[in-house]
């Protein structure tokens, strides 16, 4: 039977994909007595990634399965692996991660001391101390995400896990979200934000590491990761506004924050001035272009 199942997707990074499948068969060894497949999705790549991945999976002793997406979007691609897996937990990582050594045992401590279905997402450290401090997640003590809260950045879907009985309650990522997909991003906040509102754990434990190469050392690469980050957020919005009281309380939240530009600015990011100005000018931005997408007028039946 098999216990994990870590899902990769991938799109033409076939010269620094090697790096991360290296720290994966290395995690693997470290967990001789745990049963692991390994899922790679292939997104439609361009260049030599099928020939990596093929070339790697021969060389392993665990299980592998290739998977080719060609639809556009890392949520197409995560819903095509997600179709296939096997496993009791199934856990994610992006193309640019590096697993720590001890992730597998790690992941599996997280998951038996949970009770019940839940969420848990792990510390994401920066792989390169050259790039820019963004889509890391740092904090070294073990939390719980407030249920009645919007979940965006509690955890990442560079580092997140989940049960099987999880994916069967919630549903498959949707689509229209995340990297390569209309609204940007935010395919992994509506994940857990549909998750948490069935009452399903959020948790954050640091014991599941991974280092993220992102390779983003410009400010105008910060700003326009951080304009989609938003974007798909404000998009998200207006998906549950209409049937979920926790996307108003989250906008009214957004409002209040204006006055802390002023007040206690936020300085971690130089290429943007009045840092929560910026996101909800463009969460309105995404809350529109949704309604506009959709055809929105009035409230409609939930969707995944």
């Amino acid at each position: 039977m098999i216990e994990i199942s870590l899902l990769i997707c991938t799109r033409n990074r076939s010269t620094s994909l090697g790096t991360t499948l290296a720290s994966v068969a290395h995690a693997v060894a470290q967990a001789p007595d745990t049963a692991v497949e390994v899922i790679l999705v292939d997104n439609g790549s361009s260049d030599d990634t099928p020939d990596v991945l093929a070339s790697w999976r021969a060389a392993q002793a665990f299980p592998v399965r290739l998977v080719r997406e060609d639809r556009p979007g890392l949520a197409a691609a995560r819903n095509a692996g997600l179709a296939v897996v096997r496993g009791r937990i199934i856990a994610m990582t992006d193309d640019d991660c590096v697993l720590h050594a001890d992730y597998l045992p790690a992941l599996v401590r997280a998951f038996d001391e949970a009770t019940g279905p839940a969420v848990i997402g792990g510390r994401i450290l920066l792989g390169d101390p050259r790039d820019l401090m963004v889509t890391v997640k740092l904090e070294d003590h073990p939390m719980v995400a407030d249920p009645r809260g919007f979940p965006g950045g509690f955890v990442m879907g560079a580092n997140l896990a989940f049960g099987a009985d999880v994916l069967a309650l919630v549903g498959p990522f949707d689509e229209r979200f995340g990297a390569g997909a209309p609204f940007v991003a935010a395919e992994d906040t509506d994940f857990l934000f549909r998750a948490t509102g069935l009452g399903i754990p959020l948790r954050y434990d640091p014991r599941m590491t991974v280092d993220h190469h992102h390779g983003r050392r410009d400010t105008r690469e910060e700003r326009q990761l951080l304009t989609g980050y938003s974007f798909g957020d404000g998009a998200l919005y207006a998906k549950h506004l209409f049937r979920d009281g926790r996307v108003l309380r989250a906008i009214m939240r957004d409002v209040g924050d204006l006055r802390r530009d002023l007040r206690d600015p936020v300085r971690t990011h130089a290429g943007i001035r009045r840092f929560y100005g910026f996101r909800l000018f463009h969460k309105a931005r995404g809350l529109y272009a949704y309604w506009r997408r959709s055809g929105v007028t009035r409230p409609g039946p939930a969707t995944t």
